[in-house]
């Protein structure tokens, strides 16, 4: 097991967000977490890399156990060496070319000399085909290639899993393609990854495994496919009826 989470807790201002949550994760799985708006999903994504501090809950990750409410600023940096985070609003800095911001974490954050930086930058963008926007600002691209760079960015820390919290939800319909076409290619590359969305078609066929919360709490998880030919809940079938609809 690379990765498994257990009874993880959240309130905000007494409101609970997470109840209990669990989830495991082996190595190469893609795990898409779907769900309502406000169903706890983000919260749970940044809880499990320690951008937000659970009230409770147990990570294990690469055969090590941490605490997700008292975890140390030393352990929370081993977990955060091997993980990447993709934010749906991209994160990038403005001010900074498109290999600066690839490249930052590597010489400010990992202390690698700038030729080698560069070098991993330019293999990651070329991985998500922005290889010939180096000098481009942020301003001048799209919101699809903005975000293909901050998937670039997050490759090029070489993490063992990536976690994606709705990275097309920022996006214009028809820029969306173009960012699930490049997680299409890590997942068929062996990339695990962790994504909380509302792009169906990417849960059923490109997601090996589901989890499906709502109110904070795991409804249903399982294989993909089943989930969506079969789901075993009524509240699970309630959103796969909707979504249906939707698109009828």
């Amino acid at each position: 097991m690379m990765l498994e989470a257990a009874d993880v807790k959240k309130q905000f201002g007494g409101h609970t967000v997470l109840d209990g949550i669990g989830l495991k994760v082996e190595k190469g799985d893609v795990t898409a977490i779907l769900g309502p708006s406000g169903s706890g999903k983000t919260t749970f994504l940044r809880c499990l890399n320690f951008l937000e501090r659970a009230d409770s809950g147990t990570l294990i990750f690469d055969g090590e156990t941490f605490d997700l409410h008292t975890a140390r600023k030393v352990e929370i940096a081993r977990v955060r060496k091997k993980t990447a985070f993709v934010f749906q609003n991209y994160n990038l800095f403005l001010n900074k070319t498109v290999l600066q911001n690839v490249t930052l974490g590597l010489t400010a954050g990992a202390g690698m000399k700038k030729d080698a930086a560069e070098q991993i930058a330019v293999k990651a963008l070329e991985r998500v085909g922005m290889a010939d926007k180096l000098k481009s600002y942020p301003v001048q691209l799209s919101g699809g290639q903005q975000q293909r760079v901050a998937i670039a960015r997050a490759l090029a820390m070489e993490p063992e899993i990536i976690y994606f919290d709705e990275p097309t939800s920022a996006l214009d319909p028809e820029l969306i393609g173009e960012v699930l076409a490049v997680m299409r290619q890590l997942a068929e590359d062996g990339m695990t990854m962790l994504v909380v969305t509302h792009e169906m078609d990417f849960a059923r066929n490109v997601s090996n495994q589901v989890l499906f919360m709502d109110g904070g709490k795991v409804i249903e998880s399982g294989p993909s496919r089943a989930f969506f030919a079969d789901p075993q809940q009524e509240r699970s079938r309630e959103f796969i009826r909707a979504l249906r609809e939707a698109r009828e």
